[in-house]
């Protein structure tokens, strides 16, 4: 062996909400970690979600209650552990007499109000409409909490909370082989550079099963998973408020329409089996025309195709329940140990991003007997006790940056937010608010390597910047 080749306690192939959860857990309990990504942080899945850290009150009709009971008590922790990118939502969830029946809804969310514990979120409750939103069958109906995240900086922040408990983090760099040697995985990276871990994490979602198929490690009870695609649409703000609404379909399932990024609101998401390279997952017709009808038989203002500003689909890796509804195959994770192959190897299989530090949690706790410490250690930034006080006491250290700016960097960064700025040395101005020291962060500290890692996974920004803006980055990473 090269003696050149580094090795790991563990390497995570897969830089998901799941990989990067397992990383920081994993180095933070002493192990020397790898997390390799063949793309970016986020690439797939985890950046394409609802961006709800929730119980899935949907799942109560398919009995999952262990799912949701966990579910429930993970949004606790997160609310705690990142409130800069993670916050309450209040959803108005609209009855509708032909669908479920009023008693089955007020019992699922007594259920949901009490089968996590204690919950510091504002309880269900029944409420009238009058508002002139909804159309005008639309009476009566429902509010209950839940959380939102910025899904894909959720992902960034668990790497770099890794990294700074001395993970290695690479992303760009595929795994092209994996095999045993000396009692090792030697783990070859992008054909020829190869690394040594004494254990092998397999957390790559939509390609769990290949992995293990392309590298001959499956056996006879590995488990197979079922590809299920969902979009969304983001359209113009058809409601003013901060709340969301869940919208019963007359198939049964719900669609969300949630207020986005302060113009904007986002409906998803559809339920589609799917068959192909989850990269490569785009809406269709038969998709859009859902959403879109989904709106137009609750909401006084109509939409239409012209209407819709941008899409995204990201495929969920499920664990093959055998349900021939995608809407019912079960959203909880199972995690596959394989001793046989000389060293150990841990698929994780299906999942969903409210549990993923539990899911990280769990796996660590198979591999090593290190103690947790995940729940109580707050994510890079989310040191703040109160955001509103926070982005007072920001702006009152930056007088010269509009509130705006002060705002969102905020939101994105929390307390990093006088190191993205270079404590207000800003450097070149690229446009709409964007400045040089911020990509220079992303580059340094969150691994960005292209406009698009910086204006749709680090942040939202390509929804509001101008075509000369955007420009302007494109060619500055161009540049180097």
């Amino acid at each position: 062996m090269n003696h050149q080749t580094k090795h790991y306690d563990i390497c995570i192939i897969g830089g998901g909400i799941n990989g990067a959860g397992i990383a920081r857990d994993a180095a933070g309990r002493g192990l020397s970690t790898l997390l390799v990504e063949a793309k970016d942080l986020a690439q797939a899945t985890s950046s394409a979600s609802t961006k709800l850290i929730h119980g899935g009150l949907r799942y109560l009709e398919y009995y999952e209650f262990k799912l949701v009971r966990h579910a429930l008590q993970e949004r606790e922790v997160l609310l705690k552990l990142a409130p800069h990118i993670i916050w309450p939502l209040r959803f108005k969830l609209p009855h509708d007499s032909h669908l479920r029946p009023k008693w089955l809804i007020r019992m699922g969310l007594f259920l949901y109000d009490h089968i996590g514990g204690r919950i510091t979120l504002p309880k269900s409750k029944q409420i009238n409409f009058n508002d002139g939103i909804l159309k005008s069958k639309f009476t009566k109906g429902f509010e209950y909490s839940d959380g939102w995240v910025q899904d894909s900086r959720l992902v960034v922040l668990n790497a770099m909370s890794a990294a700074e408990h001395g993970a290695d983090i690479l992303t760009q760099t595929s795994c092209t082989k994996l095999e045993i040697k000396d009692g090792k995985w030697l783990i070859t990276l992008d054909g020829h550079k190869t690394v040594t871990a004494d254990k092998l994490v397999n957390a790559t979602g939509p390609w769990v099963r290949s992995l293990l198929d392309d590298n001959n490690l499956s056996q006879s009870e590995t488990p197979r998973i079922r590809l299920v695609k969902g979009s969304h649409i983001i359209v113009p703000r058809l409601f003013e408020g901060d709340h969301a609404y869940i919208l019963q379909q007359p198939d049964g399932r719900i669609v969300f329409a949630i207020p986005y990024e302060h113009n904007f609101t986002l409906i998803g998401t559809t339920d589609e089996s799917f068959d192909g390279n989850a990269y490569d997952a785009a809406i269709s017709e038969d998709e859009k025309d859902y959403l879109i009808t989904a709106i137009n038989s609750n909401f006084e203002k109509q939409i239409t195709h012209a209407d819709i500003i941008k899409t995204y689909s990201g495929v969920r890796p499920l664990l093959d329940d055998g349900d021939d509804n995608a809407s019912a195959v079960t959203r909880d994770y199972k995690l596959i140990l394989d001793n046989t192959h000389g060293a150990p190897i841990l698929s994780v299989f299906g999942g969903k991003i409210t549990t993923y530090r539990r899911l990280a949690e769990d796996a660590l706790d198979v591999l090593t007997d290190k103690p947790s410490w995940t729940a109580h250690e707050v994510l890079p930034g989310g040191d703040i006790e109160n955001f509103d006080v926070f982005v007072q006491d920001m702006q009152t250290r930056y007088p010269d940056l509009n509130s705006n700016l002060i705002y969102r960097l905020a939101r994105n960064y929390g307390t990093r937010l006088p190191q993205v700025i270079n404590d207000g040395d800003l450097g070149t101005h690229y446009g709409d608010d964007i400045y040089e020291s911020e990509i220079s962060y992303l580059i340094e500290h969150e691994w960005a390597c292209t406009a698009e890692d910086v204006l749709w996974r680090r942040s939202k920004l390509d929804l509001h910047i101008s075509d000369k803006t955007r420009s302007n980055i494109e060619r500055r990473f161009q540049n180097g």
